[in-house]
């Protein structure tokens, strides 16, 4: 029952910004963590930023601080990611996950529910 659905991903040039959404069904929002994956061909998957369910906190993987904004909106069901400054190397696949805000890991794993993704293209 649980569905996490992406969108907004696509083709970009060098520098500039693009926002993905993720709306989520099946499961009480506000319950649980959200997080952003990405993972390029043959690489590894990637923390790229998530917030805890009800306090809300932000973290951001290293290679996007600064320039990737995650925001939260638990009235629509929806999280969103902000990417600005978008370099080649940010090509991937982004993914949204969720997890149980009573998840003992840290906040980069642990994540049970997942989207299909959407693809994300930086041009140089």
């Amino acid at each position: 029952q649980v569905q996490l659905v992406e969108s907004g991903g696509g083709l970009v040039q060098a520098g500039g910004s693009l926002r993905l959404s993720c709306a989520a069904s099946g499961l009480t929002f506000s319950s649980y963590d959200m997080g952003w994956f990405r993972q390029a061909p043959g690489k590894e998957r990637e923390f790229v930023a998530a917030s805890r369910g009800r306090i809300g906190t932000t973290y951001y993987g290293e290679s996007v601080k600064g320039r990737f904004t995650f925001s939260r909106d638990n009235a629509k069901n929806t999280v969103y990611l902000q990417m600005n400054s978008l370099r080649p190397e940010d090509t991937a696949v982004y993914y949204c996950a969720a997890r149980s805000i009573g998840t003992v890991s840290t906040i980069r794993d642990g994540y049970n529910y997942w989207g299909q993704g959407t693809q994300v293209t930086v041009s140089s």
